[in-house]
């Protein structure tokens, strides 16, 4: 759930939004993206093929030494786990590093970085995090891999190994993780209470700070997740203090979006229903969070189901909330209607009621002293609890039902859905200035930015598009190179846990063919720069109705 469905989602949602948030044409290296999309795809077949030929590891999500050792595992399942997992990482680094990149290179003229959306600054934290943190997860798998397969002892129990170490270093990767999930979330509710509220982000610049201090610190918290594993009172009383610190400037931007709100002319759309169920929900997970950064505290409620309901409560309530209301809002950006408002709600409802009634119970059953994990429970007055959070479960089901109905209903009914303004919630960045669905290209012309919310400061006061002047516009052409190396890959990778040495030779041999090809191959991966048409002054010019400052 982490892997295939949260982290393909968010970083779709930038790869969307975030060239038409900065008013460029593409991503910096159209190429990389198409490889690292396919990469993902190939790491989700490699895990799937497990539910039909061999096994699926059995070592909980993080794979622990030395269970996942091979004399504790000795079946293909954790071998499944990590090849799967070295592939997909290599298309999420692939795809850090090119948002990365158009973030940093590709801005329209006039945009400073304060001056930037909020949710590009988040997609920016978000992607340094990504580049910083993934290369750790592919290098702890590699060695864990070194250890099934070569018999090295780096995470053994003889010979000088240290199952601490992996812990040490997996947790360093995933507490940035769980910011690489909510860091995007939290600014596409930005953008939706902005615009559902009629105004201006509230403390715009004291959001960029909490986002770039939450980037930071966010490396200094990994410690908090093994607490009662020896490391001592002052190494214990340092990560608890930088988790309780982390949470300051979480709680600003919790307060910046009710500032927002005040006073405003709050229409509750879907999207704006998903935000206000997000802050409660989330409010309530991060508090529960804060106790579980105090280290006595966590010394009882380690392990127990109260961690498992507070993991739910921020990542659902928090990113999944917030990739269904990023989905609403932008839907009609993306294919030019809206999404059916009716089913819409009957899903956020489900969600909203059935998070509570899923995961409140496991607050109360981890406070009885209930661990994770266990297929029996002995004391049979709990079993009403668990019969709760099953009835919210079935709530959630119905959720993800009426949203996958709302999905097709919205396609039968997208001629009676569509909107014609191109902006249909009167959007106030600039990603609403094309087109819905916008061109191959975004922008014809590229925009001129002089001000933060310029794209809604250009409809109040009248500026208009240039219609005369267009020139050609060169794009990169279609490459099924991505395929191809996304298909071996997913080869090399079966190979691999099956011990099928001449087929992992074959694949990978043909991984570094295609792959040179493509380097030769200019005209298909050939960007132009995209101020192609920046020379005609007027045009630009008449984008904004004030002059430069």
């Amino acid at each position: 759930m982490i892997f295939f469905m949260a982290m393909p989602f968010i970083t779709g949602l930038m790869n969307f939004i975030v060239p038409l948030q900065i008013g460029a044409r593409d991503v910096a290296f159209p190429f990389l993206n198409n490889l690292s999309f396919w990469m993902t795809v190939a790491g989700a077949a490699l895990i799937m093929s497990s539910l039909f030929v061999g096994e699926f590891a059995r070592t909980g999500w993080l794979a622990y030494p030395p269970l996942s050792g091979i004399d504790y595992s000795p079946g293909v399942g954790v071998d499944y786990y990590l090849w799967a997992l070295q592939i997909a990482g290599v298309g999420t680094t692939l795809s850090g590093i090119n948002l990365l990149t158009t973030i940093v290179k590709m801005r329209a003229p006039g945009m400073s970085m304060m001056k930037m959306p909020i949710f590009t600054w988040t997609s920016l934290c978000t992607n340094i995090l990504i580049v910083a943190t993934f290369p750790v997860l592919t290098a702890t798998l590699a060695l864990l891999t070194l250890d099934r397969y070569a018999g090295t002892h780096f995470f053994t129990n003889d010979l000088g190994g240290n199952p601490m170490m992996y812990v040490n270093l997996i947790w360093i990767w995933g507490h940035p993780e769980v910011y690489i999930l909510i860091l995007p979330a939290f600014n596409i509710f930005s953008e939706v209470v902005s615009t559902f509220s009629g105004k201006r982000l509230f403390g715009y610049a004291s959001m960029v700070y909490a986002t770039v201090v939450i980037t930071i610190l966010s490396y200094l918290v990994w410690l908090h997740h093994f607490f009662t594993m020896g490391s001592g009172a002052s190494v214990n009383a340092f990560f608890g203090i930088t988790t309780m610190i982390i949470s300051i400037p979480t709680g600003a931007k919790i307060f910046n979006w009710l500032f927002t709100m005040y006073q405003g002319r709050i229409r509750f759309e879907l999207p704006m229903m998903w935000t206000v169920g997000f802050m409660v929900t989330f409010v309530i997970g991060g508090m529960t969070g804060v106790m579980l950064a105090i280290p006595p505290a966590d010394f009882v409620l380690h392990n127990s189901l109260f961690l498992v309901a507070h993991f739910h409560n921020v990542i659902i309530g928090g990113v999944v909330f917030g990739l269904l209301a990023g989905t609403v809002y932008w839907f009609p950006k993306a294919f030019g209607f809206k999404l059916d408002p009716f089913w819409g709600k009957i899903s956020f409802w489900c969600w909203l009621v059935g998070c509570y009634v899923a995961f409140m119970p496991l607050y109360v059953l981890g406070l009885m002293g209930v661990t994770r994990r266990l297929a029996i429970i002995e004391d049979s007055s709990l079993q009403i609890w668990f019969v709760i959070a099953a009835i919210g479960a079935a709530i959630i089901a119905c959720g993800i039902l009426a949203f996958i109905i709302q999905l097709v209903v919205s396609f039968i009914r997208r001629e009676e859905l569509r909107d014609t303004s191109g902006d249909p919630w009167n959007g106030r960045t600039l990603e609403w200035a094309t087109a819905s669905p916008p061109p191959h290209y975004n922008f014809a012309f590229t925009p001129v930015v002089h001000e933060l919310d310029s794209w809604y400061d250009m409809k109040r006061e009248g500026g208009a598009f240039p219609t005369t002047g267009f020139r050609p516009i060169h794009m990169p052409k279609n490459t099924a190179s991505g395929v191809y190396i996304s298909a071996l890959s997913v080869i090399f990778g079966f190979a691999m846990v099956w011990y099928i040495w001449w087929l992992v030779a074959l694949s990978f041999v043909g991984i570094i063919a295609i792959s040179i090809v493509h380097t030769f191959n200019y005209d298909r991966d050939y960007w132009i720069p995209v101020d192609a048409v920046e020379k005609s002054e007027a045009a630009i010019r008449s984008l904004s109705t004030r002059s430069p400052s």
